[in-house]
């Protein structure tokens, strides 16, 4: 059986609105934490999106 690589995680915005996407990231090649700009459907507006644990 193969060793899982992949963990799942949190993406929460910084906006302060509550929205959050869910995606995996490789933890051998991924040590630090994601920060991607991802679109906020509730204040309408591209903005910067942190890793956290689910």
């Amino acid at each position: 059986m193969a060793k899982v690589n992949r963990i799942k995680i949190k993406l929460i915005s910084t906006s302060g609105s509550k929205h959050f996407y869910t995606t995996t990231k490789n933890k051998l090649n991924t040590n630090k934490s994601l920060t991607l700009k991802k679109y906020d459907p509730i204040i309408k507006k591209h903005i910067i999106y942190i890793e956290s644990k689910i």
